[in-house]
């Protein structure tokens, strides 16, 4: 069992492996950019990556504070659904209210790895690695020309 100061700093040793493996693939646009803390441009609306002692996570999260504002976020994520699954290769799980740890309600659209790994065992990092490189880049390529369809938002 790890002290909490030993979990954390593993983590941030993951997280910035992953980021420096992933510093030199370009964006779909050919410029640089942080995977790690990928920027949408749009104000309440990220793209996640979540892993912990158990699996990992990655998703979009609209967590605008106005249900009615979130809502019509998530129907306009419905309506490129199609190019998403297609852009992703795989369905994702579509929440339009979830509850997060702090009780914050926010919408998500994610996947989980389907098999168990810990970011706590550095033997499983090209485990996650290999789950979270091919959907953040997917989500990137996708975003490139769906985020016209959101500028509504900013």
């Amino acid at each position: 069992m790890y002290s909490k100061e030993e979990a954390k700093k593993l983590k941030e040793q993951f997280w910035t492996n992953f980021g420096r493996f992933m510093s030199p693939i370009p964006n779909e646009e050919g410029l640089k950019v942080n995977w790690v803390n990928y920027k949408t441009g749009i104000k309440h609306l990220y793209f996640r990556m979540e892993v912990d002692n158990k699996t990992a996570s990655i998703y979009i999260e609209i967590s605008h504070p106005e249900k009615g504002i979130r809502e019509l976020m998530f129907t306009q994520f419905q309506e490129y659904k199609t190019i998403l699954h297609a852009e992703l290769d795989e369905e994702w799980i579509w929440t339009e209210n979830h509850d997060d740890e702090y009780g914050k309600t926010t919408a998500r659209i994610g996947i989980e790895l389907n098999k168990k790994a810990s970011v706590f065992k550095v033997e499983d990092w090209p485990t996650l690695i290999s789950f979270f490189k091919p959907r953040i880049i997917a989500l990137d390529r996708f975003w490139s020309n769906a985020k016209y369809g959101f500028e509504l938002f900013k």
